[in-house]
């Protein structure tokens, strides 16, 4: 019995075994650990996993037909492999504490699935997946590159992030058309970012939704926005602006320049 790849699904099954075993092993856990794969497919990270008495190991298959060869070809599986959407789970309801995060994500939803992780951070301290390599060279990037965007600033607030290899599309059945990358990351010490969270994602995406643009120019509708609110003068509202980071483009900016543009901002 074989699992046939569903392209709605973003479904390409990893078959190199070695790649495998070396995702496996770049979760660093402790004895009791939870783990929770994402979209196990086939098996192949997962067969490593249950082989783990020392960790609390859960999957989360949205695949009817994968659950069902899951269950048939690895009896360890039984208990532990959740039939449902990843994106629409409640982690509340499945750990009562922190557990980690496994897998080779759909590539269609990679990015949903980041914004998940980050909604529930304080639970989540570690995460080890593939993705396409330009998603993961997007999200390890520093500041001043082409490639570091939106998931660049969002995650790197709350993780530290490693690019740890790549793999090729031969090691898929099927081969996807992109390259694609195995990355870790860390919950990072921060608490808070000592502004409003839910401005500093405005922020962060209004600025590199016109990223070619100064920050001056695209968070205009934001200084305006408080400036009526504060009933500032046009001239007082230039001068807000003339301090040089206005001049930035957003892939200049750091996590911390981000939120102090947060900060003059709220």
């Amino acid at each position: 019995m074989e699992v046939r790849a569903k392209k709605a699904l973003g479904q390409h099954f990893l078959t190199d075994l070695k790649a495998a075993r070396n995702i496996v092993d770049a979760l660093e856990t402790s004895p009791g650990a939870s783990v929770l794969e994402i979209g196990p497919g086939m098996g192949v990270l997962s067969q490593y996993l249950l082989e783990r008495e020392d960790i609390d190991f859960k999957m989360i298959e949205i695949d009817k037909e994968s659950v069902n060869y899951l269950l048939s070809h690895f009896p360890k599986a039984y208990g532990r492999v959740m039939e449902g959407d990843f994106l629409r789970l409640r982690m509340d309801a499945l750990y009562k504490g922190p557990f980690s995060i496994i897998g080779n994500f759909p590539y269609n939803i990679s990015s949903q699935i980041f914004f998940k992780i980050l909604d529930c951070r304080d639970m989540v301290p570690q995460v080890v997946c593939m993705i396409q390599k330009e998603v993961a060279d997007r999200i390890a990037e520093a500041p001043g590159t082409k490639t570091y965007g939106i998931l660049s600033v969002l995650l790197q607030a709350w993780y530290d992030i490693e690019f740890l290899f790549g793999v090729g599309p031969g090691s898929f059945c099927p081969p996807p058309k992109v390259q694609s990358a195995v990355i870790r990351l860390r919950r990072n010490s921060r608490t808070s970012l000592g502004c409003d969270e839910a401005l500093f994602k405005t922020v962060v995406k209004t600025s590199f939704g016109q990223r070619r643009k100064t920050l001056r120019n695209s968070l205009k509708p934001l200084v305006q926005a408080k400036a009526q609110r504060e009933g500032w003068t046009e001239e007082y509202m230039a001068n807000f602006t003339a301090a040089p980071i206005w001049e930035l483009r957003p892939e200049r900016l750091s996590v911390e320049d981000f939120i102090s543009l947060t900060l003059q901002l709220s």
